[in-house]
């Protein structure tokens, strides 16, 4: 009975193997994904994240303007950050139906970044780099962000510029007489 239970996983493998490599596409022999004229492929991430003004954006006619928004509304309320999705996802929701090419061009190059990072630099728990500093979407984004802060937790209570922010969940503390997990 054991056997033909290994059989059967053996010959579930190899089909699943087979289908994976017959379906395979090579990304280069891959064609571009477009609808109604629109590529719907490369909008979601620019690839670009060292200059906002390479970036093509064609926000001639409304339908492409809306497709854009909305696009932006997603990749801004999506990041799989919960505290980046609520303060990008409300910002951009209240802010993109009156941005020009130029601000929806420094949004995106907002977007690009990290979730880590951009969540340190918009917290000012360390400095961005110039070409973020300089972004007019990221000043202000921090702009909000501080201000929330300081009106809802004193300076006091947050980690001085440069140290981590949340403390306790994933300190461990090492030894014989130190709990399996966590800062207890």
């Amino acid at each position: 009975m054991a056997s033909r239970k290994a059989l059967i996983n053996v010959h579930r493998i190899i089909r699943s193997t087979a289908v994976v490599r017959r379906s395979s596409v090579t990304p280069s022999a891959a064609p571009p994904i477009f609808q109604n004229g629109v590529d719907l492929g490369a909008r979601f991430f620019s690839g670009n994240t060292s200059s906002p003004q390479n970036i093509d954006i064609d926000l001639s006619s409304e339908e492409k303007k809306r497709i854009t928004i909305n696009r932006l509304l997603y990749r801004s309320k999506q990041r799989g950050f919960l505290e980046l999705d609520l303060v990008l996802g409300n910002w951009v929701e209240e802010n993109v139906n009156s941005m020009d090419e130029t601000a929806v061009k420094s949004l995106i190059h907002v977007l690009d970044l990290e979730n880590p990072d951009l969540w340190k630099w918009l917290t000012s728990q360390e400095q961005p780099p110039e070409i973020v500093s300089s972004n007019p979407v990221f000043l202000a984004l921090h702009k909000k962000v501080m201000t929330n802060l300081n009106k809802h937790a004193a300076p006091e209570t947050r980690a001085a510029a440069g140290q981590p922010w949340v403390k306790g969940w994933d300190d461990f503390k090492r030894g014989r007489d130190a709990p399996i997990s966590g800062n207890q």
